[in-house]
C-alpha cells in the first residue's frame, strides 16, 4: 500500500493557486478561510502518530508498550476536588443547575480571592471547587485538606443563611394571608403511608391463604371402613 503527501503539499498549492490563474482570466484575490491557519500550522510530514510524552523516564528493560495511538487522558485538577465534594455532598446534585454558559470558562471569569460567592453565579458546589483550587495555588502553605475545610466552612454559613432567609420569606407570606401546598417531605410520607397500607391489606390477604391451606390439610376427612371390611381385613391379617 503507498503512502501519500498530498497533505504536505497543499499549503504550497494554494499558494501557487493564489499567485497564478487558476481559470484563464479569473484570478484568485482572497484565499480561502484556512490558508492562514495552514501557514503557521502545517501539517506533520509523518503518517504516524508520535509516542506521547511520558512522565517517567523509560525503562529499557520494559516490553514495547501497546495503544500507542490511544490518545492521552485529558486531567484537569478540578476533577479530583468536585469527586471529594460530591462524595461528602450528594445532595448538591439534587439542586437546580443553570446550563446556560457563554463559553464553558464561567468560573474563570470570577475574583475567586474575595470569597465564595460571586455576583451573578448562583451558591454550588462549583463555588467550593474554585474556591479551594485558588486557596491551594496562591496561600503558601495551604494544603488540600486545609483548602477544603475552609471552603467548606463558608458554603456552610452562606446556606445556613440562604435557609433562615427562607423561613423568614414564608412566615412574612404567611402572616399576610398567603398559603402554601403541602412540602414535598409531606406528599412523601403521605405517599409512603399510601403504599404501606396497600402492602398490608396484601400481606393479610396472603396469610388468610395460608392458614387456610394448612387448616385444610389438618382436618381433612379420613374415610373409616365400616365393621364388614374391618372384619375382612382382620381375618386377611389373621391368614
Amino acid at each position: 500500500m503507498g503512502k501519500s503527501f498530498r497533505a504536505a503539499t497543499v499549503y504550497r498549492t494554494a499558494q501557487e493557486y493564489a499567485a497564478s490563474s487558476v481559470i484563464p482570466g479569473r484570478k484568485i484575490s482572497t484565499p480561502p478561510a484556512w490558508y492562514n491557519a495552514l501557514a503557521s500550522i502545517p501539517p506533520a510530514e509523518i503518517l504516524t502518530r508520535p509516542y506521547p510524552v511520558q512522565h517517567t523516564p523509560p525503562n529499557p528493560r520494559a516490553r514495547k508498550p501497546h495503544h500507542i495511538f490511544r490518545p492521552t487522558q485529558i486531567v484537569y485538577p478540578e476533577d479530583e476536588l468536585r469527586r471529594d465534594f460530591f462524595k461528602d455532598h450528594p445532595w448538591e446534585l439534587a439542586r437546580p443547575k443553570m446550563l446556560l454558559e457563554l463559553d464553558g470558562k464561567d468560573a474563570r471569569y470570577r475574583d475567586w480571592s474575595t470569597g465564595i460567592q460571586q455576583p451573578g453565579m448562583p451558591l454550588s458546589g462549583e463555588c467550593v471547587v474554585q474556591r479551594q483550587l485558588w486557596m491551594m495555588e496562591n496561600i503558601p502553605g495551604m494544603t488540600k485538606q486545609k483548602a477544603y475545610d475552609a471552603a467548606r466552612k463558608e458554603f456552610y454559613k452562606l446556606r445556613q443563611q440562604e435557609d433562615i432567609e427562607r423561613r423568614i420569606a414564608v412566615e412574612e407570606a404567611r402572616m399576610t394571608g398567603a398559603y402554601f401546598g403541602k412540602t414535598t417531605i409531606q406528599y412523601g410520607l403521605e405517599v409512603e403511608d399510601r403504599e404501606y397500607e396497600s402492602w398490608k391489606r396484601w400481606a393479610t390477604t396472603q396469610i388468610a391463604k395460608l392458614e387456610a391451606e394448612r387448616n385444610q390439610v389438618h382436618t381433612s376427612v379420613v374415610d373409616v371402613p365400616v365393621e364388614g371390611e374391618l372384619a375382612a381385613v382382620e381375618v386377611s391379617v389373621s391368614s
